[in-house]
């Protein structure tokens, strides 16, 4: 608990505490396992506080507008302390505990002997080429071809950015097979023979897979390289469906993915206006939803308040009001909203609970999630995805090419 009261360099310290614990339970002769679980449980984790996402952005603003090595340290703590110290711990010793800790711990519980008379037995036997053929071969078809059929049935459809072809070289991959393999190998086989050949059956499979995985995805990366999933719009601008502000023809489409709850979606908002503004009739500016609901518990009821207003005619003049007031959205403020532009709030209220609203933020959310979108605002100018400021200048000079 006292770890929690350091005002930096929490991670470190739960680290330490951790190794210690860990050592002392094992010179007590208790599982030392038990002491990571315990660990685990006591190191904390929480989502981002938005008043410390804030500070990040601030104190980046002042190393950007002032680069030197005192904004530059407090930006980077500053980023560091935002992420919970469970979390960043898993981070910092997730290389170490797959390339060291579970190798080592996957021999070292295997139970067989490398030496030449065992590794000539095992190539003869037929239980060795099995659990081969079953690992390397059968895991690749089945989860490859299960994969392939439930897309092509229209049962599922993949992650972003995501290929059968891909899926493919992580099928090969799961071939490697430690802990459970060879604990299925103990229950599996009595005989002490037999059961030592399927062990060397199993490491087998794990260094062929391990192959064939990284020969298929350097063959994909080279000859079907990824497409960043995002860098372009997924669905096209319908004015009968999208939130559109400026002439249908007009030669440049500007695409806001935006949280009603979020600070800098709200700053945001008078960068879009000062661009139409500079821009006249040349600029057709569309709006989507993207709440982020992990740090912003008000955005989804706010989006589905905005979509209320639309039906009334209303959401150009209802969607202003929320990012002026971002931070007060609840639902008697939402309504308050609503009677200060003399909607008809018993109608608006009724739109706000109603399915056919809640289907409509979704639906925004749903083409987000296909583009792995994960922050506000996310601009796509002309169909690509802006990276980069988004003050009224960046944005206008990314329109003009």
């Amino acid at each position: 608990a006292a770890v929690r009261l350091l005002p930096f360099g929490r991670g470190p310290a739960y680290l330490v505490l951790a190794v210690g614990v860990w050592l002392g339970l094992h010179a007590a002769g208790v599982h030392p396992t038990l002491a990571g679980v315990a660990v685990a449980l006591l190191v904390p984790v929480f989502e981002p506080r938005r008043r410390d996402v804030e500070q990040v952005e601030g104190l980046a603003r002042a190393f950007r507008q002032s680069p030197n090595p005192r904004f530059a340290a407090a930006a980077t703590r500053s980023l560091r302390e935002s992420i919970s110290p469970n979390e960043r711990l898993q981070t910092a010793i997730a290389p170490f505990v797959a390339f060291v800790v579970l190798p080592l711990f996957a021999l070292a519980n295997a139970g067989v002997r490398l030496d030449g008379p065992m590794l000539a037995a095992a190539w003869r036997s037929p239980l060795t080429w099995a659990v081969v053929l079953g690992l390397v071969v059968g895991k690749l078809v089945s989860i490859t071809g299960a994969t392939a059929l439930v897309q092509r049935l229209g049962w599922g459809r993949l992650a972003p950015g995501l290929t059968v072809g891909r899926v493919a070289g992580g099928a090969a991959l799961s071939g490697i097979g430690f802990t459970i393999s060879l604990l299925m190998v103990d229950i599996a086989l009595p005989d002490e023979q037999a059961a030592a050949q399927a062990r060397v059956g199993v490491l087998a499979a794990s260094v062929l897979a391990f192959g064939l995985g990284t020969l298929a995805f350097r063959l994909l990366d080279r000859y079907r390289p990824v497409t960043p999933v995002g860098h372009r719009l997924l669905r096209d601008v319908d004015p009968t469906r999208d939130h559109v502000r400026g002439r249908l023809d007009a030669p440049h489409v500007l695409v806001e993915y935006g949280d009603f709850e979020c600070p800098f979606c709200s700053r945001a908002t008078g960068s879009v206006d000062e661009l139409r503004t500079e821009l006249d009739g040349d600029l057709l500016w569309v709006f989507r939803h993207l709440p982020l609901t992990r740090v912003h518990p008000h955005a989804v009821l706010a989006a589905r308040a905005a979509e209320a207003a639309h039906l009334q005619g209303r959401f150009f003049e209802y969607g202003p009001l929320l990012f002026a007031r971002h931070d007060r959205l609840e639902r008697e403020d939402l309504l308050a909203y609503a009677a200060d532009l003399r909607l008809d709030v018993e109608r608006f209220e009724i739109d706000l609970d109603s399915a056919e609203v809640a289907r409509r933020v979704q639906d925004d959310l749903d083409d987000a999630d296909l583009m792995d979108l994960s922050s506000t605002p996310t601009f796509f100018v002309d169909g690509v995805r802006h990276v980069g400021p988004w003050d009224a200048a960046s944005l206008a000079a990314a329109l003009r090419g």
